[in-house]
């Protein structure tokens, strides 16, 4: 759990960067809209073709990515149709809360917990590949068509083919799969680059906590609440049972899939709902109480499955 705690502490120092640097204006006011461009059409990029490039192809395509992909489909399926059916919030509205309840942190928060908590980081990879190559797309490809009015269905497909995130995230797989072992020479660089992304998202994310207090009325506080509580608890119980009586899986297995579920909404939730500017204090708002409510939910789940 010290490694859990320390990798909070990390997460936790860059967002009061973030915000102090966001309180001080010293970046301009134009700060945040420049930061979250350079992230996604840059930074996030490099950094996905790294970790995909170097996964384990076996971890890739294991039990567990089903076992993630069903979890994660039924709860953004829950989310998306409260919103859209119960309270009325629209299309791109209702995919920002549904992708706030279901999208996790197989990166940034997925690996080292990987590592700290179920000792391998390969198994975060499964989600790694099916957020990006599924999930991203679509969510992407729906937003465009919603927000920016791309509905053909030409300019649907050549926007997410050559969306930056998702460009990077094939060319890595195309690698892995092909075995071919980049020199560090290439590779390093990559990484280097990548690297710089998950700070920059963390600032990102700190500056935006400025001007606007966290589930102000008015704000989409249910919403709020409700991806939350789906996040927190509900999606790690949906693991559980799937990956138990459906899946039939080993102990250590149930429990990986247990702890990658009870990961926190991923700051590309943000991310998505900043570059179309939809949602934004919703996806702003559950990210933080995630982050700060999966160590409890995190360390609950180490003693039960140690017990």
């Amino acid at each position: 759990m010290i490694g859990i705690l320390t990798g909070f502490a990390v997460i936790g120092l860059s967002v009061v960067v973030g915000y102090i640097t966001g309180r001080s204006g010293i970046l301009g006011p134009h700060a945040k809209p420049v930061l979250a461009k350079l992230t996604f059409n840059v930074l996030a990029p490099f950094l996905l073709f790294s970790v995909l490039a170097t996964a384990d192809v076996g971890a890739l395509f294991s039990n567990l990515l089903p076992v993630s992909a069903i979890t994660a489909i039924v709860i953004m399926l829950i989310s998306g149709l409260v919103s859209l059916a119960i309270w009325r919030r629209g299309l791109p509205k209702a995919l920002i809360s549904a992708l706030s309840a279901g999208y996790v942190n197989g990166n940034n928060f997925g690996i080292p917990i990987a590592v700290y908590m179920l000792g391998d980081a390969a198994y975060s990879a499964p989600i790694v590949l099916l957020q990006l190559l599924l999930f991203a797309p679509v969510t992407l490809a729906v937003l465009d068509a919603t927000v920016r009015g791309r509905t053909s269905v030409r300019a649907i497909v050549v926007g997410t083919i050559t969306n930056p995130i998702i460009v990077g995230s094939l060319a890595g797989l195309i690698v892995a799969l092909s075995g071919l072992e980049l020199p560090a020479i290439v590779l390093d660089p990559i990484e280097l680059i990548g690297h710089a992304a998950v700070p920059v998202i963390l600032i990102s994310f700190g500056m935006s906590l400025t001007g606007q207090r966290l589930l102000e009325p008015g704000t989409g506080r249910r919403d709020v609440l409700f991806a939350s509580a789906l996040k927190l608890f509900a999606m790690p119980v949906v693991a559980y049972l799937v990956g138990r009586f459906v899946f039939g899986l080993d102990h250590h297995a149930l429990y990986a899939v247990t702890v990658l579920a009870a990961l926190p909404t991923a700051q590309n939730v943000f991310n998505f709902a900043q570059r179309y500017e939809t949602n934004e204090v919703v996806a702003r708002d559950t990210v933080f109480i995630t982050t700060i409510g999966s160590l409890p939910v995190l360390f609950v789940i180490g003693l039960l499955f140690a017990a």
